[in-house]
């Protein structure tokens, strides 16, 4: 089986992180964004991934080799010249995608985070007999979204409504799909959106159906967003008993620290938090509902909440970052500085306090 994943754009939305690496680059939850779905990909049987990009594609499969022979994966890139939506990449790559065997192919955006269901989805989608299946979630208030009006028993989509003002269902397009090679010859190579051109005339067709994703879903495209979703998917960690998960009595709720990050005496650590590899972690340090990315440090005394860390970053003695500051690739904040929702691009020195949420350039 194949699957192609919709890179796409310049992750501004992730910035200052995405400066330095392309977004499925960034980590998450100590691996790259990218690497949770591929291997989950793998695991189903899928042999080859092509990245629709137009972004720094040499960044991107120069990263990714060295996981090509260890997932034994074959990892492409289909390049496009110009911005081409969310359809306009399948024509592009139509000639990777088509392998003779008339198997599905899998459609994946690129930072969406679940338990990746994709055995069942397999299954379903050769049980209803159509041409297309999606994934929906079930979301609180569906009148932020595009909203997917479908059969509950058997799964069939009826129409699609962009932001419905009155209810008419609460599942929306969770940007996982399943598809016939047939499906191709409806797009055609130009920029073009898939959920608000292709997908509604298959459904006209009674030819589209939707899956209901179990467990857990988060678009982690911003800030808030992968904090929240850093937070579900520890939890479903901790549902399947992982091992992966930090124990002791410094540790609070889920937390997830690499192996060979040090910690120091007196810390106290969670709930929500990814530590990765390379960090060292003083003594008497409080962190919460946050990510350490690969190589900071983080001296006595700081405290760190509702904030990513980026990578070989520093925070000083008893300084306190917190209300979603975002630091880039290495920067440094000196001792007993106050960052309240700090945005700080790469390469900086931080010497005083971020009273408000501002962008430090």
């Amino acid at each position: 089986m194949k699957a192609l994943i919709l890179v796409g754009g310049f992750g501004t939305r992730l910035r200052p992180l995405t400066l330095s690496f392309p977004k499925p680059l960034v980590d998450f939850a100590n691996k790259p964004m990218i690497l949770h779905q591929i291997e989950a990909l793998k695991d189903v049987g899928v042999t080859e991934v092509i990245l629709a990009i137009n972004y720094r594609p040499e960044v991107m499969i120069s990263f990714l080799k060295d996981f090509e022979d260890k997932l034994g994966v074959k990892i492409t890139c289909s390049q496009e010249t110009e911005p081409l939506g969310t359809a306009g990449p399948l024509a592009l790559a139509r000639d990777r995608l088509i392998d003779g065997s008339g198997e599905p192919f899998f459609v994946l955006n690129s930072d969406v985070i679940s338990e990746y269901p994709f055995a069942e989805l397999i299954q379903f989608h050769k049980s209803h007999g159509g041409k297309a299946t999606i994934m929906v979630t079930k979301v609180d208030e569906p009148s932020k979204y595009g909203v997917v009006v479908m059969d509950e028993g058997s799964g069939r989509v009826d129409r699609f409504v962009e932001k419905p003002k009155v209810f008419v269902g609460n599942k929306i397009n969770a940007g996982i799909y399943l598809l016939d090679p047939s499906v191709l010859d409806r797009i055609e190579l130009r920029p073009t959106s898939i959920e608000k051109e292709v997908f509604p005339k298959i459904a006209a067709e009674k030819q589209l159906y939707a899956m209901v994703l179990p467990g857990f879903w988060m678009d982690i495209g911003q800030p808030k967003d992968y904090i929240t979703g850093l937070r579900l998917y520890l939890d479903s960690l901790r549902k399947k008993a992982s091992t992966k998960l930090a124990a002791g009595s410094h540790i609070v709720g889920n937390v997830l620290i690499h192996e060979n990050a040090v910690i120091g005496e007196g810390c106290l650590i969670g709930p929500d938090v990814a530590i990765g590899p390379g960090c060292v972690i003083e003594s008497g340090v409080r962190l919460s509902r946050c990510t350490v990315m690969r190589g900071v440090r983080i001296k006595k005394h700081a405290c760190v909440s509702s904030s990513i860390i980026g990578w070989h970053s520093t925070v000083g003695q008893w300084a306190r970052i917190e209300n979603m500051t975002i630091l880039g690739e290495d920067v440094h904040i000196s001792d007993e500085v106050y960052s309240n929702g700090g945005v700080v691009l790469p390469h900086k020195e931080i010497k005083s306090s971020i009273l408000k949420p501002e962008i430090v350039m």
